[in-house]
């Protein structure tokens, strides 16, 4: 058995695609952090940044007074700033202290943001200089997390392709299956991945340093994330070569996945149904039961997450929804290709932002469902226009077969809120008589 096959003249792939470039709203990518923390359960993320970080991190983890996380922010002061203090010596201070207090790192990342960066401190000599100092206990790597010219999900993708470099070299036929994942949802893959006997399987990030993920000529690798371009260009460049999918949404997007890694391994049709007809089945009934309130409604797609493309396939292949227009930050074609075949032409199929154009496409149109980020979500739903946050997509287990009814869930959900307020304000119009009415009677 085998997903939905490519739409004949290649769906959305041979589309033409609107190409934004004006004012955006995005996320910071400091925000990854908060997911990749909970993930490598032996690094540490040192963000050298502001107090303003500080408290983004704060509140987007929710961190409460007797945890102790695996992130902090080295806080660059006035004088940093202005170039009175040496942010290194600064810097190598604060990494000795964090290294004496927490002998339990063993992965240390220097994340840069938007103030590291404008006062051009370069983390990269730092990082170096850190290794040496803490080899091979630790190994201290960098990425940018900033947002001045990136979306949020670029901060997983900058610090997986950091990792890269440093990965051990190996002739050794392997799997690799790239991007972050909730422990559970990672245990119910590799379990797929088993019952297809599909062995010398790696995950990166790991959990753990210790975790032996190398990379070679012979290693193949899947992304079960749409937005790791730089990761994907960094393991080819180590002689890696990528295993082009559609991305595991739902059930089908989960079994072409599937599909394209046993054809890579020679996986017979017979071993393929007997590992996936049973959670087939599963994720068929658990969507169609959530997806009641999207048959034949719309939904329009702002560029936030890079999941636009894979979850509009979704919506429209599975969720019975008309998409109107799918946009997304950036669109890498070995990447989210796969995804667009599957899609039936007619949505408009935009790259990049331009927010005040795409506002007006967007009321114009009027869609059912609009999918967008924090701070366009309360305007439009003052306007009328019922949203759904793209950020919740993110942080939501919604990968692989026995999430798939969740992830039609998180969408229907808005749509049917606002069919029960529709209904009690009829209710509640219809049991309350008119003051003119009441006046007349007294």
């Amino acid at each position: 058995m085998t997903g939905s096959a490519p739409l004949a003249g290649g769906g959305c792939r041979t589309a033409p695609v609107l190409k934004e470039r004006g004012q955006r709203e995005v996320f910071c990518g400091l925000t990854g952090i908060i997911w990749l923390h909970r993930k490598m359960q032996d690094a540490f993320f040192l963000v050298v940044g502001s107090r303003t970080c500080a408290h983004l991190l704060q509140s987007a983890a929710g961190v409460m007074i007797f945890a102790e996380p695996r992130f902090a922010t080295a806080i660059l002061e006035e004088g940093d700033l202005a170039g009175l203090n040496d942010a290194h010596d600064e810097l190598d201070r604060e990494v000795a202290r964090l290294l004496a207090r927490r002998p339990d790192i063993r992965q240390l990342f220097l994340v840069g943001s938007c103030p590291s960066e404008v006062i051009k401190l370069d983390l990269g000599r730092a990082a170096e200089r850190l290794t040496e100092a803490y080899a091979p206990k630790v190994r201290v790597l960098n990425y940018s997390g900033s947002g001045i010219e990136t979306t949020f999900t670029q901060g997983e993708d900058a610090c997986l392709a950091s990792m890269v470099p440093v990965l051990p070299a190996t002739d050794k036929r392997e799997l690799m299956v790239v991007g972050a994942l909730p422990d559970v949802v990672e245990d119910q893959m590799l379990g797929l991945l088993r019952d297809l006997s599909i062995k010398n399987v790696r995950c990166l990030p790991a959990r753990s340093i210790t975790s032996n993920v190398a990379v070679g000529p012979n290693t193949v690798f899947a992304l079960n994330q749409p937005f790791l371009g730089d990761t994907c260009g960094a393991l080819e460049r180590r002689g890696a070569r990528h295993i082009p999918a559609p991305f595991p949404f739902g059930e089908a997007g989960t079994t072409a996945w599937l599909r394209a890694i046993a054809d890579e391994f020679g996986v017979s049709d017979e071993r393929f149904a007997a590992a996936t007809d049973a959670p087939r089945a599963r994720a068929s009934r658990a969507i169609a039961q959530a997806s009641e309130h999207l048959q034949g409604k719309s939904v329009f797609f702002f560029p936030d997450s890079q999941l636009e493309i894979p979850l509009a396939r979704f919506l429209t292949n599975e969720c019975g929804m008309t998409a109107i227009e799918v946009g997304s930050p950036f669109i890498h074609d070995a990447i989210v290709g796969p995804d667009l075949e599957l899609m039936e032409a007619g949505p408009v199929i935009s790259e990049g932002q331009d927010v005040d154009l795409q506002l007006d496409r967007a009321r114009a149109a009027r869609p059912d469902l609009t999918v967008c980020g924090l701070g366009l979500a309360n305007p439009l739903e003052a306007e009328g226009l019922t949203t759904k946050w793209a950020i919740e997509l993110v942080f939501t287990p919604v990968h692989f077969y026995e999430q798939a009814g969740d992830l039609a869930g998180l969408f229907s959900r808005p749509l049917r809120r606002k069919g029960l307020i529709s209904g009690l304000d009829k209710r509640l119009e219809a049991a309350t008589p008119p003051i003119y009415a009441q006046a007349g009677a007294r």
